[in-house]
């Protein structure tokens, strides 16, 4: 059995530094910033990596500092949810790309901007044991109700699209398991979420950790206006989930958000990850 560590990381889309990290002597510039979270990967190393909010300016500083560092990754495009591979470690056997739609049936105003809410999926097989499953990640919608009526319901319908066609996947290939990331802008006990645990037929990671699992949200304030400060808030507020779906008994040991304290200049989203056994 593989033992893989396996992450979600919502790197904050943003390019250029402002006026107001600038005052501050400090700068959010994705050049800048990429450095920070290719420093995440050194401290962390993840096997596979779903991303949200990864712009075309952010993949491309990604790219050329893993070749200055000698890290081994490879990157899946999906617009602003790309998945980020060990190359050395694992075979790519199929990959599709899902923009959600903005226009959505019942409800008025739009609900996908920047083109960033999608779901992008890899099928992978593991080159030391042949092992199949699948990995994807999603970045939801993100108003409450109260902004834009329909939100959550908007959600619930993403993550059954997204379910909906893993479940295919996973018939294709032989029942393999699957392995379901993102920022879902949910919290748990939201109908998106409850949907995948539900009728979806997902656990979820924190809940089939055996070792180790982290308790808080791992969010913070990091945007335009100033860096970010941790909120210490329990795991059922968390918007960033790992959900999982037809693994073995036990094979989570761990479940964890990465908070160091420089990550409050580079992006609101802890990354979370599990260490696993396939």
């Amino acid at each position: 059995m593989s033992k893989l560590r396996l992450m979600s990381q919502n790197q904050w889309n943003y390019t250029k530094n402002n006026e107001v990290w600038e005052a501050l002597g400090l700068d959010c510039s994705a050049a800048v910033r990429m450095k920070g979270h290719i420093q995440i990967f050194k401290d962390l190393m993840p096997d596979i990596v779903g991303g949200q909010e990864v712009n075309i300016d952010m993949q491309m500083f990604l790219k050329f500092y893993c070749l200055e560092e000698n890290l081994p990754y490879t990157i899946v495009w999906g617009n602003m949810t790309p998945l980020i591979y060990r190359a050395d470690k694992f075979e790519l056997l199929d990959t599709e790309y899902v923009l959600y739609p903005a226009a959505v049936e019942d409800y008025e105003g739009r609900f996908n901007d920047a083109n960033s809410k999608s779901l992008n999926l890899g099928v992978f097989r593991d080159k030391t044991d042949g092992k199949v499953f699948i990995f994807a990640t999603t970045h939801l919608w993100w108003m409450g109700d109260d902004k834009r009526p329909g939100s959550s319901e908007v959600r619930r319908r993403q993550i059954k699209q997204a379910t909906e066609l893993l479940a295919k996947y996973q018939q294709k290939y032989g029942g393999c398991p699957i392995i379901f990331v993102g920022d879902m802008n949910a919290r748990y006990n939201s109908p998106a979420i409850q949907y995948a645990l539900g009728e979806g037929g997902y656990s979820h990671a924190y809940h089939l950790a055996t070792d180790y699992r982290f308790e808080e949200r791992g969010y913070n304030a990091c945007g335009p206006k100033a860096p970010g400060t941790w909120q210490h808030t329990p795991f059922e507020t968390a918007i960033d989930h790992i959900l999982v779906k037809d693994i073995p008994a036990g094979s989570i040991s761990r479940f964890d958000r990465y908070c160091p304290d420089y990550y409050l200049t580079i992006s609101d989203h802890a990354p979370v990850y599990i260490d696993i056994e396939l």
